[in-house]
């Protein structure tokens, strides 16, 4: 056998799997759904091993699924809508969306040689006009029905990157970005209940686990279950912290 040459083996096979489409998911009735998302990587224009380790994740699954024999949908998205983009615009001049496309373009190309099974027919960022409409839209649904209310509250502010920092993005006082000495600040913004009016099977069909009766998660939250929550569902929440991709305890839920 002869050495394996990743610089040969590697676009060639790449290109193989592109040319039969292996990992572009359609409709097949006869198999098994099996949906596979990582958290959506902010474009800052290069990717890190953080990135490399966290799709590498995502991949193994995916394949897995794939040799199991399910209908795997695993498409690709830009976490891009927001005030870092504008900032950074602003600070390198030029407009937002052309900066931020233009990342996402250097990050898809380096991203692409590490052979992900990712459907990128499926590819999209959060700050396309498709997507930003549909979820304006939703909102305002949840709007409507009482599930978003609105109320003042003090907030971390970062006079800097001008934008409300969480708790955990504020290190020694300071933002965790910018460095700059976070403010107090009292703001009005949109709140989302603890899942009061969730219904079984709406966003989520199955609990990933319960608790043990001995420990003392299962004592704190009381008999609650244990959901994984894709941060994009969840505007903010009164439950708990969470970061990218949080294991939540809803209490209460059924």
């Amino acid at each position: 056998m002869s050495r394996y040459d990743p610089a040969d083996a590697e676009p060639r096979w790449q290109r193989a799997w592109d040319e039969a489409g292996l990992f572009r998911a359609a409709v097949d009735p006869a198999r098994a759904k099996y949906y596979v998302l990582e958290m959506f990587p902010y474009p800052s224009g290069r990717i890190h091993m953080g990135h490399v380790r966290n799709y590498t994740m995502g991949d193994v699954i995916a394949r897995l699924k794939h040799a199991q024999g399910f209908n795997v949908l695993h498409p690709m998205g830009w976490d891009a809508f927001g005030m870092p983009a504008e900032n950074a615009a602003m600070e390198n001049g030029g407009h937002p969306r052309d900066w931020t496309y233009a990342n996402i373009a250097t990050m898809r190309d380096q991203l692409k040689p590490l052979g992900l099974s990712i459907d990128w027919s499926r590819e999209f960022a959060t700050c396309d006009d498709d997507y930003v409409a549909r979820q304006q839209a939703l909102f305002l649904d949840f709007l409507d029905a009482g599930l978003i209310y609105r109320k003042s509250a003090m907030v971390n502010w970062d006079p800097v990157d001008m934008t409300v920092l969480a708790n955990e993005q504020v290190i020694d006082g300071r933002g965790w970005r910018s460095g700059a000495l976070v403010e107090k600040k009292q703001l009005s913004q949109f709140w989302v209940p603890p899942f009061a009016t969730a219904h079984q099977g709406s966003i989520m069909p199955e609990p990933l686990f319960l608790f043990p009766s001995s420990s003392p998660q299962k004592a704190w939250w009381d008999g609650g279950q244990v959901w994984l929550i894709p941060r994009h569902l969840i505007v903010q929440t009164t439950v708990a912290p969470f970061e990218e991709l949080a294991f939540i305890a809803i209490k209460d839920l059924l």
